[in-house]
């Protein structure tokens, strides 16, 4: 089963094991993850899902879609280049295991 660290801005971490397929964010919503807004519910429309994926996994995941790109560019929070919208990143499928950092403001 795929799992997901979550990393808040004071360094506080939640561990969870989600299914194959859910994405990130929907994932962080069912478990009360602090600091995943997901306004727009998960179709890459309003950065407020935004994360930095941690530098030993960004190979991990499929690279960034010229849609998330554009969304990235209002993200809140300083865009880096581990940044990433969690309402695409999808667990599973050579995705087993993912720490995410939630910047200090989505909105």
């Amino acid at each position: 089963m795929p799992k997901i660290t979550f990393v808040q801005p004071d360094d506080s971490r939640q561990t969870i094991e989600v299914n194959d397929g859910a994405t990130v964010m929907l994932s962080a919503v069912s478990n009360d993850i602090r600091g995943i807004v997901a306004e727009c519910g998960g179709s890459a429309m309003c950065a407020t899902c935004h994360v930095y994926v941690d530098p030993e996994y960004v190979t991990r995941i499929p690279p960034v879609s010229e849609v998330e790109n554009e969304m990235l560019a209002s993200a809140a929070s300083e865009r880096r280049e581990n940044s990433r919208l969690s309402c695409q990143l999808v667990m599973g499928n050579g995705v087993e295991e993912l720490v995410v950092r939630i910047p200090p403001r989505q909105v």
